[in-house]
C-alpha cells in the first residue's frame, strides 16, 4: 500500500463511497482503482490528482496533504547515493535490505525521527 493509495481509502469509507462509484465518477475501472489503493499502481498523475481532488472537495490543507503523499507514493524507489558519503550508501543499503522486516510502529518512528533532523537542520 502507498501512503496516496491508503489515503484515498480512508476519504472514500469515510464518505460511505464505494470503489465502483468513485471509478465511474473518475473515469477509471474500479480494478485500477483497486490496485491504486493497494499499492499495485504506482504515484499518480498530476490529472488524476487532481480529480482526486475535486471529487473529495478537498482545500488547502488537506489538498496540500494529498499531492505530498502522492509525491511520497512511489512504490519502487531509487537512490542514487553516487557521491555521497559512505554512510549514505550503507544507510540506504540497510533499508532496502531490511525494510520489510520493520513493523509500521518502527517505520513511523524512523520517519518522525527522519522529519525531526530535517526540521532541525533546515531543509
Amino acid at each position: 500500500m502507498t501512503p496516496f493509495g491508503e489515503k484515498v481509502r480512508q476519504l472514500r469509507q469515510a464518505r460511505g463511497v464505494s470503489q465502483k462509484q468513485m471509478a465511474e465518477a473518475l473515469g477509471v475501472s474500479a480494478a485500477w482503482l483497486s490496485a491504486l489503493e493497494n499499492g499495485r499502481r504506482g504515484r499518480p498523475n498530476w490529472d488524476f490528482l487532481q480529480r482526486v481532488i475535486a471529487y473529495f472537495n478537498v482545500i488547502w490543507d488537506e489538498a496540500d496533504e494529498l499531492r505530498r503523499l502522492a509525491r511520497a507514493s512511489h512504490p519502487r524507489v531509487t537512490v542514487d547515493t553516487s557521491g555521497l558519503s559512505a554512510s549514505a550508501t550503507l544507510f540506504a543499503n540497510l533499508v532496502a535490505e531490511q525494510i520489510s522486516e520493520l513493523s509500521d510502529t518502527d517505520l513511523d518512528e524512523l520517519v518522525q525521527f527522519l522529519r525531526a533532523k530535517l526540521a532541525d537542520s533546515g531543509k
